[in-house]
């Protein structure tokens, strides 16, 4: 429907006119919501994170990566240097341009239409100009910037979701790496003992002091150390490589330094205590799920809103006839709703609302259940690794000796001899694992508390100290 008249423009076109003038006003933050993804991961693995700005690197960031690359790698320095330098990550972080770009614009209203007519006949000359507003996205750009607010901070998780994860997936990776070392050297050893031993037996059998069923069985002894050192040398290859992936090097950087040894184990493990409680304030899924709850609570409040009426456009008209005074009125269009009265719409946003509500109220019990399966394998992981190292080991290297006294004195075989050298190669082997697997399982644990992994500093930190001792 329009109008004409000579009256002046309407208050509800100036008043469109001055939002307008306001809406442009909305500008970017300074940071782009990198301080607060900062100080999230910060929280959970001690190490801040950020973004170089585009069109050129950070020079700090850049010395400081081959500061750390020059030093042989710790956990907490393989985490730093991921965080700076992991390119997937710098792309989860661009997310939040996209995010806060989004926010700007909701709180911009729509430029306005201008149309112009002109029509001619018998002389006569008809020209009509009019400039329209949209109306409805002027009232509803409250809302619209409050859906818009919460998304960006939803972003805001998402990229310290992603920043956390990295750091998880990089200490795991290390300590696979360190571990796979550990054992390619030890294999190493054993494939030495097992050629000098097997040069002995060769020259054994050419004196007659050894038969040829015990040579051959040194021989077999002998190759399959060789088989085993090429197994363990891909492997450690192998987690290492894995380990240059998440830190993002290459070239010259991919000859970082890892140590000898995994680090020892905490003098005693963690409590449980109140983890569920810290899960629940702590996890960033479960936060995110809250965040979208919300957001679509918003949502379908607009719904409502827009739901009868989603058309509705106001202007100022200007025309002019050949030989008559100029007119000039207001024009205000309206979407009739005939055929759709916006309940699908409603209905639709309603389901969604609840989907959301149960999606959160999920996330929940499944967050307690991880936390408490993560403590059980971090507890077990413990006792086991330990028990290795004060247990196994020791009567497996004390064993060894009585059989090496028994061997001299020729109570036993030299198959006997052999088996146990296979039994204490596997004890070692097993001792390394099980170390292996408690840092992963303590990284675990974290990863549970913080929703996405990591090291969460309200846990406290069992930091290792000193290497593990040869075996």
């Amino acid at each position: 429907m329009s109008a004409l008249s000579t009256l002046p423009v309407p208050r509800a076109i100036c008043a469109a006119l001055l939002t307008l003038a306001l809406g442009g006003c909305a500008s970017f933050s300074k940071d782009g919501g990198m301080d607060a993804v900062s100080a999230l991961t910060a929280e959970r693995t001690g190490q801040d994170v950020r973004l170089p700005a585009a069109g050129g690197g950070d020079e700090a960031a850049q010395a400081e990566l081959a500061r750390l690359l020059k030093e042989p790698l710790g956990a907490d320095q393989a985490v730093r240097v991921a965080l700076l330098n992991n390119r997937s990550l710098r792309a989860s972080l661009a997310d939040l341009g996209v995010a806060e770009a989004d926010l700007v614009q909701a709180g911009r209203i729509a430029n306005p239409g201008f149309s112009f007519s002109r029509m001619a006949a018998h002389g006569e000359t008809e020209i009509e100009r009019s400039v329209m507003f949209d109306l409805v996205g002027l009232l509803t750009m409250p809302i619209r910037r409050d859906i818009e607010a919460r998304r960006f901070e939803g972003a805001k998780l998402v990229a310290a979701t992603s920043a956390v994860q990295l750091a998880a997936d990089t200490r795991k990776a290390y300590f696979d790496a360190v571990a796979a070392r550990q054992s390619a050297a030890y294999a190493q050893q054993v494939h030495e003992a097992a050629q000098a031993s097997g040069e002995l037996a060769r020259r054994m059998a050419q004196v007659g002091n050894l038969s040829g069923l015990d040579q051959a069985r040194e021989q077999a002894f002998s190759a399959e150390a060789a088989a085993q050192l090429a197994r363990a040398r891909h492997n450690a290859t192998a987690a290492r490589e894995r380990l240059a992936r998440l830190l993002g090097v290459w070239g010259e950087h991919t000859a970082f330094t890892l140590p000898d040894r995994l680090p020892e184990l905490p003098a005693a493990p963690r409590e449980a205590g109140n983890i569920e409680a810290l899960a629940m304030q702590q996890r960033l899924d479960l936060r995110l799920a809250q965040l979208e709850a919300k957001s679509t609570a918003r949502a379908l409040g607009l719904t409502k809103a827009t739901g009868f009426v989603n058309v509705l456009e106001a202007g100022y008209v200007n025309a002019s006839k050949s030989g008559e005074p100029r007119e000039t009125g207001y024009e205000i269009e309206l979407a009739l709703p005939l055929f759709d009265w916006g309940g699908a719409r409603v209905a639709k946003a309603e389901a969604i609302y609840m989907q959301s509500v149960h999606r959160t109220a999920g996330i929940a019990v499944n967050a307690r259940s991880q936390v408490r399966e993560a403590y059980s394998a971090y507890r077990t992981s413990f006792d086991i690794a330990k028990q290795h190292r004060d247990e196994l080991v020791p009567l497996r290297k004390k064993i060894s000796e009585e059989v090496l006294l028994r061997y001299n004195g020729m109570l036993v075989s030299v198959f006997e001899l052999l088996a146990d050298a296979r039994a204490q190669i596997a004890g070692v082997n097993a001792a390394i694992e099980a170390q292996r697997d408690f840092w992963v399982a303590e990284t675990d644990l974290q990863a549970a508390v913080s929703g996405a992994g990591g090291s969460t500093v309200t846990l406290g930190s069992a930091a290792p100290a000193q290497a593990a001792p040869a075996h």
